[in-house]
């Protein structure tokens, strides 16, 4: 059974099992257009999330511009060890089962930085939102994940680095991973799934912003309708995905210059030479100390008895 597999069966569960969830009864509360499940130490939690979920949908679908009948379950696991034995990795804090109209939270980390309730459930709610539209049918994995952080404008599902681009870094090391490469999963290292989280979002706003909200629709139109994904982008933007492949990266290396590097980059450089300046510092005072001490040798050989 596969990973996905593992972690579809395992939530399932914990909607039609028995009222305890591990060794704890396991409350039901239900608001609008959503049921979240969650142990009695985390009513608050809980309450939060019921009243987040209504403004982050609506939200999601004013920028997607779509409307969604569909009523959510949330569960709240509050023990973040369980929670990554479900994903089978500690980078995520949050997934969605789409068959399922499910999202599970890993309520641990929804107080720790970058991480919030609201953006966490709007990136969420887009999954099951462009599942809900697409009717089943195969959408690329980079096409996907750009939309929901370009939808929730953040990254819900992993701890980004706010003070380093990995894009603008792999621009100019020439280790850009190829959007294809990116269509039927994300790599499991953190750089690399930063990285690919960044391609994506990136990607889907310059689709936004060459060919519109409009556009980008337009191809998730086509990917309705049964079309590959690559004859979908050529079929609603008029060009093929290599050529917007290759003018997104043109545009970009445009934007970046060693000087944008610089100064996106100025808090670690200016750690990195304070460091050296320090070591440096240390190193000639021992040298003046050790100078001094062979001075006073000297002198004391050197002394009448």
């Amino acid at each position: 059974m596969s990973q996905r597999s593992v972690l579809f069966a395992f939530c399932l569960s914990l909607c039609v099992s028995p009222v305890l969830l591990y060794g704890q009864e396991r409350v039901v509360l239900r608001g609008d257009q959503v049921t979240i499940l969650y142990e009695e130490p985390w009513k608050e939690a809980a309450q939060e999330a019921a009243n987040a979920y209504p403004t982050a949908k609506r939200d999601v679908q004013e920028k997607l511009g779509w409307t969604a009948s569909f009523n959510s379950k949330v569960v709240l696991v509050p023990d973040s060890k369980v929670f990554q034995e479900m994903v089978g990795s500690a980078l995520f804090a949050a997934y969605a089962v789409p068959q399922e109209n499910l999202i599970v939270i890993d309520q641990s980390r929804m107080s720790v930085s970058p991480f919030t309730i609201e953006v966490t459930l709007k990136h969420e709610i887009c999954h099951l939102m462009l599942h809900h539209h697409l009717k089943g049918q195969d959408i690329p994995k980079w096409l996907e994940e750009g939309i929901c952080v370009w939808a929730s404008e953040g990254i819900a599902e992993i701890m980004m680095d706010q003070k380093r681009s990995l894009l603008n870094e792999a621009l100019l090391a020439g280790r850009v991973i190829p959007l294809r490469a990116l269509s039927r999963g994300f790599p499991r290292d953190r750089e690399s799934l930063t990285l690919a989280y960044e391609e994506s979002k990136s990607i889907v706003s310059y689709m936004v912003e060459t060919h519109g909200l409009e556009g980008l629709l337009e191809t998730l139109r086509w990917v309705r309708g049964g079309h590959p994904w690559e004859e979908a982008v050529q079929g609603a933007l008029g060009i093929p995905f290599y050529e917007l492949e290759q003018s997104w990266a043109q545009s970009l290396k445009k934007r970046l210059t060693w000087v944008t590097y610089l100064i996106n980059n100025l808090y670690e450089i200016l750690f990195f030479l304070a460091a050296v300046l320090a070591i440096c510092g240390s190193w000639r005072a021992l040298r003046k100390k050790r100078a001094y001490m062979k001075s006073e040798e000297e002198e004391n050989g050197g002394s009448p008895e």
